[in-house]
């Protein structure tokens, strides 16, 4: 009998051994990262994954004066420390710098996508409640170190986006856009905020951008989708994605909306991102651009993340497509229609490195080697064996106003992830220049704001 048992136990272990090897053992990359960069990325067929791939690094903080290591030519030291979930910044006129110190709102869902998301977030260090403030930095000496800050506005909705058209200062909240009457040199906002758009609020993706247009008559917002392929239902995605009309389209997600605040109004603007945050206008053609997550689980080396203009009216491809017309089999119902119109990005930044801040060098004083082109934060990969992202890169523009033709994105600040992969001291999020063209970086997981500069 103790045989008999013995042996049903012995095949019981067999048969888990060879469904983990069949469904939930890491795809592993064949190609490294930078080969799926650029503007003609290598691509591979696609391997599906029954059970995803989750490898993220544990967070482990900057101790004994520990920094990331910076590209040759440059420096980097803390502008501000001592934050709570630091993710995106922004610049005044008068050179103070605002911070969004926020996190996701409580999580809802379950099932197995519950519980890889839940298990993703506890290993980063992004299950802390939201501090839900925007915190004013002012460096009075100018020696690239922020010496005042205090609460400019607090009680808000996991705030990311922020930005200043005349005397209003907008944010986006998850699950609005709002604005506050505001003046430069302010340390504190005590009006009650005014509601410009609802937005829809939380999902798997929940961060919200803002950046007012040039001539400042107009603001882009940027929604992420819900899920990582529509898999909990289109309609959950809003009626674009779900047989709606354009017009019924700004309640979707997975957009990128343009809202005219006098008249508390919006547009569809660009659709078919799963995931874009950081927007900032190109300084030769005035064009908008954007960085945008795709989509999981089929494989290390598949889809590329990207960054590309945005074209008014454009359809980027996302849930049944990716990188201009590749369908992504997985999706229920197809929409062979949509296809053919499904615009391909301008530029590849690799396999899952997350790309979240977005800044042009338009005003950096970095040297001749970064002074046309386009920084961009790579918050880093779960779903990709190595590990990919955790650094801030450079992606070299021409003259035309788009990447250089065999343009690579470069290093700038790297050393957040450990050599084995297993640890990483911060992940790269929000970058902008500052006053003196230096460029700030927020690193949430670090809990600091990093300050690159020119080696003196």
């Amino acid at each position: 009998m103790l045989k008999r048992i013995l042996i049903l136990l012995a095949l019981l272990v067999a048969l888990a051994a060879a469904a983990w090897w069949l469904f939930a053992r890491p795809d592993r990359a064949q190609l490294s990262e930078q080969a799926v960069t650029g503007r003609a990325p290598q691509l591979t067929p696609p391997r599906d994954e029954g059970f995803p791939t989750i490898g993220i690094a544990k967070p482990i903080g900057w101790e004994g004066g520990a920094k990331p290591t910076p590209a040759a030519g440059l420096q980097v030291a803390p502008f501000a420390d001592k934050l709570d979930h630091p993710r995106w910044l922004y610049r005044l006129p008068n050179g103070d710098v605002l911070v969004a110190e926020t996190n996701s709102p409580p999580r809802e869902g379950g099932g197995i996508t519950g519980w890889v998301m839940g298990l993703l977030l506890s290993r980063a260090g992004a299950t802390a409640p939201s501090a839900n403030r925007i915190t004013l930095l002012r460096d009075t000496d100018n020696d690239g170190v922020a010496d005042q800050r205090s609460a400019l506005l607090t009680g808000l909705n996991s705030p990311t986006g922020m930005a200043l058209v005349g005397n209003w200062l907008y944010i986006a909240n998850t699950d609005a856009l709002v604005r506050y009457p505001f003046t430069p040199g302010q340390t504190r906002i005590s009006a009650a905020p005014e509601k410009i758009i609802d937005l829809p609020g939380g999902g798997n993706h929940w961060a919200r951008n803002v950046v007012a247009a040039p001539d400042g008559k107009s603001l882009y917002v940027s929604v992420g989708s819900a899920s990582n392929i529509a898999e909990n239902g289109l309609d959950v995605e809003g009626p674009l994605y779900d047989g709606g009309s354009v017009a019924q389209g700004v309640k979707s997600r997975a957009l990128i909306l343009q809202v005219n605040p006098d008249n508390k109004s919006a547009r569809v603007f660009a659709w078919g991102l799963r995931n874009p945050n950081g927007m900032a206008f190109e300084p030769v053609t005035g064009a908008l651009w954007t960085v945008v997550n795709e989509r999981d689980m089929l494989g290390s080396d598949m889809p590329p993340d990207y960054l590309t203009q945005v074209d008014f009216g454009a359809f980027y491809g996302w849930p049944w497509n990716y990188w201009g017309g590749y369908v992504d089999k997985r999706v229920s119902p197809q929409r062979p229609d949509l296809r053919e119109y499904s615009k391909r990005p301008d530029f590849a930044l690799g396999a899952h490195v997350a790309p979240l801040g977005l800044t042009f060098a338009a005003d950096a004083q970095l040297g001749d080697r970064f002074a046309k082109g386009a920084f961009i934060g790579l918050h880093g990969s779960w779903n990709r064996e190595p590990k990919s992202g955790y650094k801030v890169v450079y992606v070299p523009f021409a003259d035309n106003g788009f990447p250089e033709r065999q343009a690579k994105p470069i290093d700038v600040l790297a050393g957040f992830l450990s050599p084995d992969g297993k640890t990483t001291r911060g992940r790269p999020v929000g970058v902008i220049t500052d006053a003196r063209g230096g460029l700030l970086v927020a690193d949430d997981v670090g809990n600091v704001i990093w300050r690159v500069s020119e080696a003196r």
